[in-house]
């Protein structure tokens, strides 16, 4: 029988498993909070496992070994800088020879922990370790934890777990460079090399599992990504935006919980397909992801921490801040990916998400001092909100600003 029909088989069998357990839990979903946070009721072996598995995703595990096949060892560094995890270590470093095997059969550079860039490096950390912090679906997920105490164990936990598949990733790359020296990356993207090294290094059925596993590490990632999406359109976005034309608009349905979790769902259904539709037309995962953690980290970090550490700060400057920020670094991203500033990094340029961030930095000041300081009561309800002494609802000046 074909290894790739066999392959392809343990992938269609776990995709269909999943569909079994998501319908599963659907019948135990009863209300937004089983539905969003799981209960908030998760203890440390699971809180770690699904804080673990949201971070590693398509860029962690596919991108990962690609930038590992093209830099070498210091292609971990966005891996971990984001997260992932240990995955085909084993079996490519025997095929390619061990460590000594790769030392010897490729340029020295491949083995320096800085031969992707210094700046690079910096980048990756300013833009996804901050990028994570201010992150929805990551506070999300910290939100399903029983207790303050796990929450801290299982996060120290699954940041050691990302590390070490940051490193592992790396390492899978550089052992494929050595394999599977005739990939041609420049015509198919470093994407596929690691589903060449599932199909042609790996024995059949454990080849499928590896690409069962990278399934799972994007629709975990996803998932995750997509129900805190839908949490802040529908909680946070369409009210707001009701307020501008005079409508109040109440998301909580606290007489019929189901109802509500079904209006949740629908509204996850509805940007999953927008989602699938973009990357559809993405052709690299990592390009993807430098887009949108650029404008994640260039529109939101300043307005975010601005409202929790300066008190002067206004909802008006956060949201200024928001736009000014994400627009211009959306606008250089542009600017460079098609050639517009003549730059041989292309979208991965540092520039974009540095002038994002000192515009944003600059309007929030700048505003803020222009305009009426924070009305007391709205202060006091955000700081007790921070304090984690508030459920009621806030006023919308703080709720869009910071719905997390």
């Amino acid at each position: 029988m074909d290894s790739s029909f066999i392959n392809i088989a343990i992938v269609v069998v776990y995709l269909l498993a999943m569909l079994a357990f998501g319908w599963w839990g659907k019948s135990r979903t009863k209300n937004n909070s089983d539905f969003l946070v799981a209960g908030r009721r998760l203890g440390p072996m699971l809180y770690t496992g699904t804080m673990a598995a949201v971070v590693p995703g398509g860029a962690s595990t596919v991108g990962g070994v690609g930038l590992g096949y093209k830099f070498g060892i210091s292609g971990m560094w966005l891996v971990v800088a984001i997260g992932s995890g240990v995955l085909l270590l084993p079996f490519v470093l025997n095929a390619a020879g061990g460590l000594d095997g790769i030392r010897a059969r490729v340029d020295a550079s491949f083995f320096q922990l800085d031969g992707i860039g210094v700046q690079t490096i910096i980048t990756y950390f300013v833009v996804y370790t901050l990028g994570l912090l201010i992150g929805q679906d990551i506070w999300q997920r910290v939100f399903t934890a029983k207790t303050p105490k796990v929450a801290r164990w299982g996060g120290a936990t699954a940041g050691i777990y990302c590390v070490l598949y940051g490193v592992a990733g790396a390492l899978i790359g550089l052992a494929a460079r050595v394999a599977l020296p005739n990939i041609d990356v420049k015509a198919l993207g470093k994407d596929v090399v690691y589903a060449e090294v599932a199909t042609h290094i790996l024995p059949i059925g454990i080849g499928g599992l590896v690409m069962a596993a990278a399934v799972a590490a994007m629709m975990s990632t996803a998932s995750g990504a997509l129900i805190a999406a839908a949490t802040v359109a529908r909680a946070d976005v369409v009210p707001f935006v009701a307020s501008w034309f005079g409508k109040t608009i109440n998301t909580d349905d606290t007489e019929n919980p189901e109802h509500d979790v079904k209006a949740n769902r629908y509204w996850v259904l509805g940007l999953g397909i927008v989602a699938v539709l973009i990357s559809m037309g993405a052709q690299d995962v990592v390009v993807a992801l430098t887009i949108a953690y650029d404008i994640l980290v260039g529109g939101l970090l300043v307005a975010i921490l601005g409202g929790l550490v300066w008190k002067r700060g206004t909802g008006i400057a956060a949201a200024w801040s928001m736009a000014v920020g994400s627009v211009l670094t959306l606008a250089l991203l542009i600017a460079y990916a098609t050639g517009i500033i003549p730059s041989e990094d292309g979208v991965y340029a540092n520039d974009p998400i540095y002038w994002g961030l000192g515009a944003s930095l600059l309007v929030y000041v700048v505003v803020s001092l222009l305009t009426p300081p924070t009305e007391p009561e709205v202060r006091e309800a955000w700081d007790r909100r921070v304090a984690g002494a508030v459920t009621e609802e806030l006023p919308l000046e703080v709720h869009a600003v910071a719905s997390h």
